[in-house]
């Protein structure tokens, strides 16, 4: 049964249909001795890795298949099955608000006295906890892969163009001055799909504001006028080094068209690697953490859970979702998917080890690590579209009262 369902769920639900034969009950029957179960992904760029290890998971399961749901816009479809009690089996999700509404809704497997919990490393465990909030107790998610907010860049146009990695605000804009002097375009946007622009608003936002915002906003204690005046800036200040088409371009032609050598810097995540290395297998990547203030000491690199696994508390195959999750926790899976995905693991003792992260590296060793802001903004406010409008219009003031609004308004439905 569910337990809670929010208003903010509900009214994200309405008006969204659902695919035809990805409903949860279906995929979790069995038939001729074997059991079915569905694995829902909210990630399409993970298709072919999941399609791989399922292959090979079913090789040595040969009672079990796994059928593979990752349907566009999938947050809102899993959403959408929540309100009609129809979760998949087994959910491989983002650990952001989503989650932590499921997880407050008390549909999903509880894993605190699972021996898979003791090889996660603890800081990611905590990171999805805050999420949860102090409502549910219970580990009702297992941190899988990481990721990283990063300024991905062309070495060879670096090197051409005899540029350093920035350490500071000032650097970094000399930087981005020095290749728009040379005619090539600095930053390649594409703010076409509005959540692309929380990658560099993520950034800012947690060098500047914090890792406590939400708690301090929740409390009455700050607000976005009061707190974000400088990332609203410093996000304007960026889309100035873009190109012609900012708002026009959506990211699988801007991960191409970055591949294709269109633009010296892009603003994205680990993820978008795997994708820009197939359409150039010979481009020569790096990586480097945004540097938003002028204190590198200060300047930390954006990294949260991208994949947690989740199980529906009521599946009709408890024990085959335990041996597939378990499966996906062992190391030589693990390892084979951030290989595979260019991220990084939740598990102790697997480690991303492609040079292209070398940049970023230190911020592992060190510790110079912060969680995504909108991960704790309230679910259903959809800050992307907001920041994308505010990116139209360029009308700070406004902006940031209607961040404050929709806060507020989510939060007392």
């Amino acid at each position: 049964m569910i337990k809670k369902v929010t208003a903010s769920i509900l009214s994200l639900a309405v008006g969204t249909s659902i695919l035809a034969g990805c409903g949860g009950n279906e995929g979790g029957g069995a038939e001729g001795g074997k059991v079915t179960l569905e694995l829902f992904s909210n990630k399409a760029e993970s298709i072919d890795t999941y399609k791989g290890i399922i292959a090979e998971f079913e090789k040595q399961n040969p009672d079990i298949d796994i059928k593979l749901d990752a349907p566009p816009e999938a947050e809102t479809v899993l959403k959408t099955r929540l309100t009609k009690n129809d979760l998949p089996d087994i959910m491989s999700i983002g650990g952001n608000a989503t989650y932590g509404e499921l997880g407050r809704a008390g549909v999903l497997h509880d894993f605190s006295d699972s021996e898979l919990v003791k090889g996660i490393q603890p800081s990611y465990v905590d990171m999805i906890g805050r999420l949860v909030g102090t409502e549910e107790e219970g580990v009702f998610g297992l941190p899988y892969a990481t990721n990283a907010n990063t300024v991905i860049y062309n070495k060879q146009k670096f090197e051409k163009l005899g540029l350093e990695v920035p350490k500071t605000w000032d650097e970094f804009i000399a930087v981005l001055e020095k290749v728009k002097a040379a005619g090539e375009i600095p930053i390649y946007f594409t703010l076409k799909d509005a959540w692309t622009g929380m990658i560099s608003w993520n950034s800012l936002a947690a060098n500047i504001t914090g890792e406590d915002f939400a708690e301090k906003k929740n409390a009455g204690e700050t607000t976005f006028v009061k707190s974000y005046d400088e990332v609203a800036d410093k996000m304007l200040t960026l889309t100035k080094y873009g190109h012609k088409d900012n708002l026009g371009v959506a990211y699988g032609d801007g991960n191409n068209a970055f591949a294709s050598g269109k633009g010296v810097m892009y603003i994205q995540g680990n993820w978008a690697i795997p994708e820009i290395l197939k359409a150039n297998p010979d481009i020569e990547l790096g990586t480097f953490a945004m540097p938003v203030t002028n204190d590198p000491a200060q300047n930390k690199l954006v990294s949260g859970v991208d994949v947690l696994l989740a199980i529906n508390e009521e599946t009709e195959h408890k024990e085959e979702a335990l041996k597939f999750v378990e499966f996906m926790m062992n190391k030589d899976t693990a390892k084979r998917y951030i290989d595979e995905q260019k991220a990084f693991s939740a598990i102790e003792g697997v480690f991303q080890e492609d040079p292209v992260f070398e940049g970023i590296k230190p911020n592992f060793e060190s510790g110079a690590i912060t969680s995504f802001p909108d991960h704790y903004y309230p679910s259903g406010m959809g800050a992307e579209n907001l920041v994308q409008e505010f990116l139209i219009k360029q009308k700070k003031e406004a902006f940031l009262k209607k961040l404050d609004s929709e806060w507020e308004k989510v939060q007392n439905r």
